[in-house]
């Protein structure tokens, strides 16, 4: 066993488990939203709560399953197909931050957490609306 410090931010969160819950409640969220919605083709949210869980637990340090099973992740080309605007970030970001919410994680974590998502939001939108 190595220092307390030398654990992944995975592990420090609570694992799979902890991704598994805030992944979930995030479909919850987009199953409900008008705006959303639409862009998941796939009757069955199951495959994007999946693709999503994977791409995050393999960011944070867990075991690498999605680039076992997808390649690069290349988010920014797999999410070419779709119009993301600004109003697509802020739903995106408004189901996740209910889900970060609810996992109570440690503020150092869960602001940590945050950063990531606000950044990985950000670097989705494709789409800039006109200013004014």
């Amino acid at each position: 066993m190595g220092h307390v410090n030398e654990m992944t931010f995975y592990e420090q969160v609570g694992g799979e488990e902890t991704f598994r819950r805030l992944v979930h409640r995030f479909y919850q969220g987009v199953a409900g939203d008008p705006l959303l919605r639409p862009m998941y083709p796939e009757e069955d949210l199951g495959p994007a709560e999946e693709r999503l869980r994977l791409f995050l637990i393999q960011y944070w340090g867990g075991p690498s399953t999605y680039s076992q099973d997808r390649g690069h992740p290349r988010l920014r080309m797999r999410h070419a197909p779709f119009t993301v605007d600004r109003a697509a970030h802020d739903a995106w970001l408004k189901h996740m931050r209910d889900a970060v919410d609810e996992l109570g994680l440690p503020a150092e974590h869960e602001q940590t957490l945050w950063k990531y998502l606000t950044y990985a939001a950000a670097s989705m939108v494709n789409s800039a609306e006109p200013l004014g």
